[in-house]
């Protein structure tokens, strides 16, 4: 139901939406907004080469060609065949399987495409929402960080998933 499409520069208003959203800032490692010319020129020279980048963004969108939702591979490490994975939903279509099915279609690419060996993610230990989507895409706990998340001045520990490929 979802495909995964690369950047375009329409996309400068969504992103600028989700980037500059405090709520999503404490799941992720955004700790300032974003302006609209830095994103439009993150876009601009955006090549999608995740060897050399080391990362690829990707836009969730639905058969009618509405974004919904954005998944990133990051940290790539193609010495040893993995990479971080990072995913975000517009919260009008969250609970709606649309995560679950751009982990699944990530995964065949980096496993198809990427040849990699495994994706990981760490999830802080409160989102509850995002462990289980990640279990459910098959993701399994590998350990707990502690102390992991900077909150507000206070810590709070994180998973660590893994899924091999």
């Amino acid at each position: 139901m979802i495909t995964l499409r690369a950047l375009e520069p329409i996309d400068v208003d969504t992103l600028y939406r989700w980037e500059n959203d405090p709520a999503v800032w404490g799941v992720g490692s955004t700790l300032a907004p974003y302006s609209r010319k830095q994103l439009w020129d993150y876009i601009d020279s955006y090549d999608g080469d995740i060897f050399s980048a080391k990362q690829l963004r990707l836009m969730i969108t639905l058969p009618s060609g509405e974004t919904i939702g954005t998944v990133d591979l990051f940290d790539f490490d193609a010495a040893n065949s993995r990479c971080a994975v990072g995913i975000l939903i517009a919260n009008e279509y969250r609970r709606q399987g649309y995560g679950l099915q751009a982990l699944e279609a990530i995964a065949h690419y980096c496993r198809t495409t990427l040849s990699l060996h495994q994706l990981y993610c760490t999830a802080g230990i409160d989102n509850i929402a995002s462990r289980a989507l990640f279990e459910k895409a098959g993701y399994t706990s590998s350990g707990r960080l502690r102390s992991w998340i900077r909150r507000a001045g206070t810590y709070t520990d994180a998973y660590i998933y893994q899924k091999m490929l």
